[in-house]
């Protein structure tokens, strides 16, 4: 009798839980035919900032509508796409375009929970997804890059690590993506060309309190994009990510914009305590404590304090 009602439990919630996942199925169905009606309005409008492009399906804010500019207004090769940082991809930059447009897709995460979420996800077996768990250094990416079989040739790549991302990328000259998109850490201006330090091991979590200090300005970026052939094409609207397109795509729909007239500063408040909790202060971040950390000018190699570049 005991067992007959534990089965009926185990029954119970089993149906409970299926029941979940398909009522998630279909909230993300809704949500890409939303994506896909918006990104039909798009197409047919042409607006002067990147950023007018945006909507959200399942980028953090609204890299889906940009991407889908991008990728229906230049040639793309191969409908490929590689993003690190991903955590467990349910909010990511190339998802949308992974289950709209049926797009390959190679991510990487450091944490096995977070790749293993994703190996169990409805989508996973439905797309040609691959997930590969690894602690990205600038020692192993390219060749963890290597491991997607996909030509250098990429439609996009994707990267935000929250720490050395530039040096990451620095390694990555060989790789010739259509489409880059990287997160730039606004606090550090635009008046140097700067990032943190390189440490195989950095968190940023770990690196600062704050949880303020990591990654690299956006003219570093640019920096290293010109060496890459890339031109940056602009920057989302809540100032984290930067856009850029290889020089020989670019065209009438698709144009290289100026560090100054598309820089944004960060609208989101992602400061910490020293307890760890948000400050959510109004008027921005509270920059006292990280004055002194150190920072270098990835064009000169001078070693700085962020004081030197704040203004």
């Amino acid at each position: 009798m005991q067992f007959k009602k534990l089965s009926y439990k185990f029954k119970s919630a089993f149906h409970s839980l299926r029941r979940f996942f398909t009522i998630d199925r279909e909230l993300d169905l809704i949500k890409i035919n939303q994506g896909l009606i918006l990104s039909t309005i798009n197409s047919s409008k042409r607006y002067s900032h990147l950023s007018d492009y945006e909507f959200k399906i399942f980028s953090q804010w609204g890299e889906d509508g940009i991407i889908q500019h991008l990728t229906q207004n230049i040639e793309i090769k191969n409908k490929t796409f590689i993003e690190f940082g991903v955590e467990d991809f349910l909010e990511s930059n190339c998802r949308f375009l992974l289950q709209k447009d049926n797009w390959y897709g190679y991510v990487i995460d450091g944490s096995s929970r977070n790749i293993q979420k994703i190996k169990d996800s409805y989508f996973y077996w439905k797309h040609s997804l691959n997930a590969l768990c690894s602690f990205i250094t600038r020692d192993n990416i390219d060749q963890l890059l290597s491991m997607s079989g996909f030509d250098k040739d990429l439609g996009i790549l994707s990267v935000d690590i929250d720490g050395v991302d530039y040096f990451v990328l620095e390694k990555l000259s060989d790789w010739t993506p259509r489409v880059l998109i990287v997160e730039y850490n606004a606090i550090f201006g635009i008046s140097r060309a700067v990032s943190v330090p390189y440490s195989s091991t950095f968190v940023r979590a770990e690196a600062h309190y704050s949880n303020l200090y990591y990654g690299a300005s956006l003219p570093a970026f640019v920096h290293l994009a010109n060496n890459m052939n890339m031109a940056l094409v602009g920057v989302n609207s809540t100032g984290s990510n930067a856009f850029f397109v290889r020089r020989d795509l670019l065209n009438e729909n698709v144009g290289e914009v100026s560090i100054n007239d598309c820089f944004v500063r960060a609208k989101f408040r992602e400061g910490r305590d020293r307890d760890g909790s948000l400050s959510c202060q109004s008027g921005g971040q509270d920059l006292s404590s990280i004055m002194q950390l150190p920072l270098v000018d990835v064009i000169s190699q001078e070693n700085l304090r962020f004081f030197d570049v704040h203004v």
